[in-house]
């Protein structure tokens, strides 16, 4: 199982996340490449491996992104060498991926995707959040909510939607998703009983 958790910028994918991981750990983060410039406070290899343009493009041209995607004139992507290190100890690969890299592993990985597409509760709450943050000029986050009205247009390609209004109710239900997807005959290999 590979769990792709999506949604607008400012609609809580990196607190929901994280408390998620931290009720559920069976669970391992999937670390992303990016172009970015590192926050305060993030650290290189734990929330991002943060690598320049040129390094981004040795990394394609090894093919080594399961997906990638231009995001708010940065590159992102997701590299095979991190879903392997995760699979190979046992965890469930969860990937924060925006919506043009999440349509990207949709379309790789078909039904072992549990996608989910996290929405904030209101527009005027996702606004709220992104001047919150204090890293965006206003032109930026006006850049932001005109993207974010165009990725919801894609949440109908995710299996499950959750609304992050109360992040613990939130999370509960994406727990119970988990449970769900663990209890599919598909996902189960032998039936339970000889």
């Amino acid at each position: 199982m590979i769990i792709l958790i999506t949604g607008p910028s400012g609609a809580g994918k990196s607190s929901f996340i994280h408390e998620l991981m931290a009720q559920e750990p069976r669970l391992g983060f999937s670390v992303s490449t990016t172009t970015r410039p590192m926050r305060p406070g993030e650290a290189d290899g734990r929330d991002y491996d943060f690598v320049d343009d040129d390094e981004f493009d040795r990394l394609l041209a090894e093919d080594a992104f399961v997906e990638w995607a231009p995001v708010h004139g940065r590159r992102y992507g997701t590299t095979r060498r991190r879903l392997d290190e995760l699979t190979g100890a046992g965890r469930i690969p969860v990937l924060d991926i925006d919506v043009q890299g999440g349509v990207q592993v949709l379309e790789r990985f078909g039904q072992e995707m549990v996608s989910v597409f996290l929405f904030p509760p209101s527009w005027e709450e996702l606004e709220r959040r992104l001047r919150s943050r204090g890293t965006d000029a206003d032109e930026a986050i006006a850049r932001r909510l005109q993207t974010a009205r165009h990725e919801v247009t894609f949440a109908p390609r995710y299996r499950y939607w959750i609304v992050n209004d109360d992040l613990q109710e939130a999370v509960g239900k994406m727990r119970a998703v988990i449970t769900a997807e663990e209890c599919r005959a598909e996902n189960m290999g032998l039936p339970p009983l000889p």
